[in-house]
């Protein structure tokens, strides 16, 4: 069964459990994955997806850190049971041991030495994380390797 199948039956299952945050996270991101279809004209695949929900995720993320400082952490919560909604879909994500390991391969592999260097070692890491590690978390895992502390 492909992720948007496994959505629309999710949703199903959420209207019949009256599962409210599930159900409000689920037609989020289909409507999400609706808009990326219109605009690409055609259908989304599971990679874009995992895009799509990688997005919906960060966007969450940043209004979490917004609703802490505005010190309403009703709506903080709620954010973040909607994060683990959609992470629920997402590949498992990478530990940062595992992220560590691969960016060490990378830079070993480019001889790769100095903090100037970081931007063409995401270039090479990215596309064997995507979608399983946040991308703020490897860009400071190369920082931390490349200059040496």
């Amino acid at each position: 069964m492909d992720l948007k199948a496994k959505l629309n039956q999710d949703l199903k299952e959420a209207l019949k459990a009256k599962d409210e945050v599930k159900l409000r996270t689920v037609r989020m991101l289909l409507a999400a994955i609706k808009n990326f279809e219109v605009e690409k004209m055609g259908p989304a695949t599971d990679e874009e997806i995992f895009q799509i929900m990688s997005k919906e995720i960060k966007k969450r993320q940043e209004a979490i850190e917004m609703y802490e400082k505005g010190g309403r952490q009703d709506l903080a919560q709620a954010e973040k049971q909607e994060i683990e909604v959609i992470q629920s879909y997402m590949p498992k994500q990478l530990s940062e041991e595992e992220i560590r390991e691969i960016a060490r391969k990378v830079i070993s592999e480019m001889n790769l030495k100095s903090p100037k260097d970081v931007g063409t070692a995401m270039k090479a890491i990215m596309p064997q994380v995507k979608g399983r590690a946040d991308g703020k978390l490897v860009n400071k895992i190369v920082s931390e390797l490349l200059s040496g502390s």
